[in-house]
């Protein structure tokens, strides 16, 4: 019987299409230490980015066939020492794009609007001050015609291209490997037409710099990696510009923000993720500006499920 470990937990679905074929999933998490004694009981090791697979780890199972990664980068998987060891690797990069792109935007509606502020005063002085939050907060801006720009024109940065563009923003896509990008704008797809595809030209970085209103990041971030955003990519945007990070900590630097938002250079920020987690900073969390939330990009009950079916098809497909 192929024996299979979920340490980060499984959606049902997913679980359910592995049992279903008669596999036995363990969704018991396992601490480091433990996992190092226990690995080798099972044949795949299905994982988020909690659990960390290191090559000690990868040692301590020598019956180890597949690794599976509940999401979409595998920065917390040694993915050469894996495949040294013959191991398959899979992730699910199509599950999570549509609700990482929706977080952009609920933080970009955040940031236009001062929510992320006025949600901290209310509670304080809303009672007494009511009037003067009111006057304080009520030069927020509209997102239609804004400029947005996307560093990483891959799944997830077109997911948020499409949402930007029934909004009525304006796209400036910046992709390494591609002059231009094809996607299909399914929400204007009926059950009687054919489906809709819109080719974008991408810009050069520079440009993108320049003139985004918003900009927003969908880049892997390799160990190692230099920030994509740091103090002279700051210094070329436009002053007053809004930044948003839902990709990974260190993309964007934490220092160089900071000095850009107390500047300001940047307006305001948001961020999902940290490059101190599961300990950001107390600058970042405390600071004024910035909207925050706990690393949830993908962490909704849709993406969740997509998640969980995508990898259990894999681990299907390749034990049997």
């Amino acid at each position: 019987m192929i024996k299979i470990l979920a340490n980060d937990g499984i959606d049902d679905a997913g679980k359910k299409l592995l049992t279903d074929v008669g596999f036995e999933v363990s969704t018991s998490k396992l601490s480091p230490e433990e996992l190092l004694k226990n690995l080798s009981e099972f044949d795949a090791l299905l994982v988020r980015s909690a659990t960390k697979v290191t090559q000690q780890v990868i040692d301590s199972a020598p019956n180890l066939r597949l690794i599976g990664r509940a999401g979409v980068g595998l920065d917390n998987i040694d993915v050469e020492y894996a495949k040294y060891k013959n191991i398959r690797i899979a992730n699910t990069p199509n599950a999570s794009s549509q609700s990482v792109a929706e977080l952009v935007f609920a933080h970009m509606f955040n940031m236009s609007r001062f929510l992320y502020m006025s949600n901290r005063e209310m509670p304080v002085s809303g009672l007494d001050n009511f009037a003067g939050l009111k006057k304080k907060y009520s030069e927020g801006i509209e997102l239609r015609g804004k400029k947005l720009g996307i560093i990483g024109f891959g799944r997830i940065g077109q997911a948020t291209a499409k949402i930007a563009l029934g909004l009525g923003m304006e796209i400036l896509p910046f992709e390494l490997y591609a002059d231009e990008v094809k996607i299909e704008i399914d929400f204007l797809k009926t059950s009687n037409s054919s489906s809709i595809y819109l080719t974008m030209k991408c810009v050069s970085f520079e440009e993108l710099l320049h003139n985004s209103d918003f900009i927003t990041l969908h880049v892997p971030f390799p160990k190692g990696a230099p920030p994509v955003l740091g103090k002279k990519e700051i210094a070329m945007m436009k002053k007053g510009v809004c930044l948003v990070n839902t990709a990974r900590g260190g993309v964007l630097n934490e220092d160089d923000l900071l000095e850009g938002l107390n500047s300001g250079q940047v307006a305001c920020a948001a961020l999902d993720v940290f490059a101190g987690e599961p300990k950001p900073r107390k600058e970042l969390l405390e600071h004024p500006h910035i909207s925050l939330s706990p690393h949830i990009g993908a962490s909704t009950k849709e993406a969740q499920e997509r998640i969980g079916i995508e990898l259990a098809q894999q681990v299907i497909d390749f034990f049997k």
